[in-house]
């Protein structure tokens, strides 16, 4: 995914969206609540993406004691 792309997708002001493989639209609220889930839970999100190669979406949780 482009760079430009990959800093937006959590970002409520902007808006990207692309069709799915069976042409289904989203509305872009995904990933951006993924994020605020994890960030509640003491965790992080990142994403790491090579164009035309793949994305990673990484999370990490603290421990439950």
């Amino acid at each position: 995914m482009p760079e430009d792309i990959r800093l937006n997708l959590f970002r409520l002001d902007k808006s990207y969206t692309t069709t799915g493989t069976q042409n289904e639209t989203g509305t872009g609220l995904g990933l951006i609540l993924c994020k605020e889930f994890v960030e509640k839970q003491g965790g992080s999100i990142k994403v790491e993406s090579e164009e035309s190669k793949g994305t990673k979406f990484i999370f990490t949780l603290p421990l439950y004691e």
